[in-house]
């Protein structure tokens, strides 16, 4: 019986959550949840200097947007201190690791003298096959014993078989002079204790894996599945950074980005199902695999985060998108919309949704809506309500007064007026749309005007054709 997968996503919490995190997690979201597995959050937060409450909501914050449900709370490193200290007590009793009472200079010196014989500087402690290793009142680390001979193969499913020269690898601390366990100790031991089987993350870790591997050994633990993938890039080809734009996760979503685009994107980023772009959540999930994720580093391109952004927008249900939108607006800073405005968001969305890339987007071609009177047209809209433009407004209402609400008899009203006035409807658009709201662009004059109502969209017109100018 194949064990339960269980992946987890393992963030520091010294600022907000880079692109490049939230890809990997999504990534061990979909690895798990695609198998009926466990996913896991695991706050690093060793770095007492650097982490702050604030950039774990920051990163709570992100991974809630972003639809990545984590199993259980999530846990803290720092919290297992004592925990990580006991495994590195059990190997120096195991004899597998040592008391090391070197100082820095010590070190230092033995790397000088290595240096000016030509020879590797990589640390081999004396300490290490001491009999004695008692030293009255001096400070002292552990340290592992690491293999002298031979190699370490670290078999990844992105990368494939790595092998290292176990004579490249040093003898690893596990604790400071001050009882405090290090980094790579505390890894290993929550991976393990968490029941972690596959380790999904950065290739910059790659190297870690060798080190870390040496724990696993010494332990008799199981090593888990590892699979290191390539950073992202900007388009210029150089690690993702400022000067490509947003890299924090939450800037996507105050940029006005819907959620389902941006998990289509970033699993798109790297991993590939044949040619496949646009693809749903259920797809994603049954589709994603680690033999499908590229060992090149993936380029961001805003483009076509666009794109996708625009087909899921077309793509989600009304009622999804509004409460979307409301989300968008609560973390943007933008102003919340009444009840009024909301039922007519609702009642707009089939057409609002076409061919809107982002929020701002939508919520722009959704002016007409969220507009109230008097509506005061833009510096475009208003060459569309001359003198002539108002008197034809004007021959216009009585038309519309009594006619049916639907869009055929419209239609058929707009354009026989039109005709009558010696002109095409084309021209009477401008003028309609600068009356119902207030810009020269916007959706369709039938689409708005059957939103609007009857009783609105008169008195709009009214308003428009009343106007003194």
């Amino acid at each position: 019986m194949t064990d339960a997968v269980v992946t987890r996503f393992a963030p520091s919490p010294t600022g907000y959550l880079h692109i490049g995190g939230a890809r990997t997690a999504l990534f061990n979201w979909l690895y798990a949840r695609g198998r009926g597995g466990k996913f896991l959050l695991r706050i690093e937060d060793t770095d007492r200097a650097r982490s702050t409450p604030e950039a774990t909501e920051a990163i709570l914050k992100s991974m809630a947007w972003l639809g990545l449900d984590y199993d259980g709370d999530p846990v803290s490193q720092f919290e297992g201190a004592s925990r990580h200290a006991e495994v590195a007590h059990t190997l120096l009793a195991a004899g597998k690791a040592y008391k090391c009472f070197a100082t820095q200079d010590d070190i230092q010196a033995f790397r000088d003298a290595a240096k000016a014989e030509g020879k590797s500087t990589l640390y081999h402690s004396p300490w290490r096959d001491a009999q004695d290793d008692t030293h009255p009142d001096a400070p002292y680390v552990v340290r592992i014993k690491a293999p002298r001979d031979g190699n370490t193969v670290i078999k990844d499913a992105v990368q494939g078989d790595v092998t290292i020269r176990n004579d490249q690898l040093d003898d690893m601390v596990l604790l400071r002079s001050d009882g405090s366990p290090v980094y790579m100790l505390a890894v290993v031991v929550d991976d393990h204790d968490m029941g972690v089987t596959h380790v999904i993350r950065g290739d910059d870790h790659l190297n870690n894996a060798a080190r870390q591997m040496m724990i696993y050994n010494a332990m008799d633990w199981k090593v888990p599945v590892w699979a290191h993938i390539p950073l992202i890039h900007g388009p210029d080809g150089k690690k993702m950074s400022k000067r490509h734009g947003a890299t924090g996760a939450e800037e996507y979503q105050t940029m006005g980005y819907p959620a389902a685009g941006m998990r289509n994107y970033l699993t798109r980023l790297g991993w590939s199902h044949g040619d496949d772009e646009f693809f749903s959540d259920a797809q994603a999930l049954d589709w994603f695999d680690l033999g499908g994720i590229g060992k090149s580093p993936a380029r961001f391109d805003l483009k076509k985060l666009e794109n996708l952004s625009g087909q899921h927008i077309a793509a989600a249900s009304d009622a999804a998108l509004q409460r979307e939108l409301i989300a968008f607006l609560n973390a943007s800073g933008g102003d919340a919309l009444d009840t009024a405005q909301l039922t007519g968001l609702l009642a707009a969305m089939p057409f609002l949704k076409e061919r809107s890339k982002t929020f701002p987007e939508l919520l722009e071609k959704a002016a007409f809506v969220l507009s109230s009177r008097p509506i005061t047209p833009d510096e475009k809209a208003s060459k569309h309500l001359d003198l002539v433009s108002r008197g034809i407004l004007r021959e216009l209402t009585p038309h519309l007064q009594n006619a049916s609400w639907d869009r055929d008899t419209l239609e058929t009203v707009l354009n026989g007026f039109a005709e009558a006035q010696g002109t095409k409807f084309g021209k009477l658009a401008g003028p309609l749309r600068a009356a119902l709201a207030g810009r020269a662009v916007t959706p369709s004059v039938f689409d708005m005007m059957l939103v609007l109502g009857r009783e609105e969209t008169l008195a709009r017109l009214n308003e428009a054709a009343s106007v003194e100018g």
